[in-house]
């Protein structure tokens, strides 16, 4: 990426963001009058909200339904699936105007997403791909799958050993993920997954990646042996960062997608194993989620999938493309 494209992308992300955490999007003034929610109450199902990713896109849908004029009926299942099915089930009973459901075990989620559709109630989905969704919003994952992958096989000089966290295929943006960084390995032989793959876990996600980690290079000391750890989220990536630098191992980078705060510092930092993170804006895609909500309910069509724009933080950009990121999370109060 060149100098030039990369300052107008940051300049159009400090934009966006420096908006996006106080409800309004950049220069939609006039959308915001024609799009309405007046009398309509709008469910929302989300399996968590521990994470910033989460967090940030389950603010933006409540925040975006009452810009709107909307009443907004919010579950958080605190990462219990069995908890979420039954706020579904609620939500069903209440017979909102639409449902969004944001993240989530699809194996679990469809048999209820199919009969929220079933029940005549407008499904719409967050980081959720479905065949029961009308819509869903997220970030390009195929795109910033691919990306990242490539981006870590770059800093091996296209050959070398790697630790992959592989405990949530069932969630769908993952299993795009891996599967993307999977098929770019397909081109570079001499980079290889250790096996077995690692298990990420919620909760005690950052504990036990540093765990695991920690296990893997003790049982690899020799330098080289491991040259990079990959995760389809970032928060694994912390724990794995943490690992990484306290067993001295600077050979050893790591990788992530999400750009939660403490992520985006550590790849600014010049000192840190954390090499990049592919970093996307969750509050937008909350918002956007509504907006497509209220184009629908208000005889609109929408696209089946809307992808919100994510960007590749890295030790070479990381300076100036991290801050605006970092800017929308302090207006946001999270750190």
């Amino acid at each position: 990426m060149s100098r030039i494209s990369t300052k107008s992308i940051v300049k159009a992300l400090a934009l966006a963001l420096a908006v996006t955490t106080t409800g309004l999007a950049a220069g939609s003034g006039a959308q915001a009058e024609e799009l309405s929610l007046k009398g309509k109450t709008i469910g929302v199902s989300a399996i968590g909200t521990d994470h910033y990713w989460d967090l940030m896109a389950f603010r933006g849908i409540q925040d975006q339904v009452k810009a709107l004029g909307g009443n907004v009926i919010a579950l958080d299942a605190g990462r219990k699936d069995q908890q979420q099915i039954a706020q579904l089930q609620t939500l069903i009973a209440q017979k909102p105007d639409a449902i969004i459901e944001q993240l989530g075990n699809l194996d679990v989620l469809n048999p209820w997403l199919e009969k929220i559709r079933g029940a005549g109630i407008p499904l719409f989905t967050v980081d959720t791909a479905t065949p029961f969704a009308i819509n869903n919003t997220t970030s390009n994952n195929y795109n910033i799958g691919a990306e990242i992958a490539l981006q870590m096989v770059a800093d091996m000089g296209g050959k070398g050993n790697v630790l992959v966290f592989n405990g949530f295929y069932s969630v769908p943006v993952c299993k795009i993920r891996y599967d993307q960084m999977k098929y770019v390995l397909t081109s570079f032989p001499d980079v290889k997954i250790i096996e077995p793959e690692l298990r990420d876990v919620i909760p005690n996600t950052v504990q036990s990646a540093y765990s695991n980690v920690t296990d893997m290079l003790t049982k690899s000391p020799e330098k080289g042996s491991i040259s990079a750890v990959w995760s389809c989220w970032d928060v694994p990536q912390i724990g794995a960062t943490q690992a990484v630098e306290a067993a001295g191992r600077p050979e050893v980078k790591t990788y992530g997608i999400d750009g939660s705060p403490e992520v985006i510092k550590m790849v600014m930092d010049p000192k840190s194993s954390a090499a990049a993170v592919a970093a996307q804006q969750p509050y937008e895609i909350g918002k956007t989620a509504v907006d497509n909500v209220a184009k629908y309910l208000a005889g609109q069509k929408v696209p089946p999938f809307t992808f919100v724009p994510a960007v590749l933080i890295n030790k070479e950009n990381g300076a100036e493309t991290g801050k605006p990121f970092l800017d929308a999370a302090e207006k946001a109060g999270v750190k």
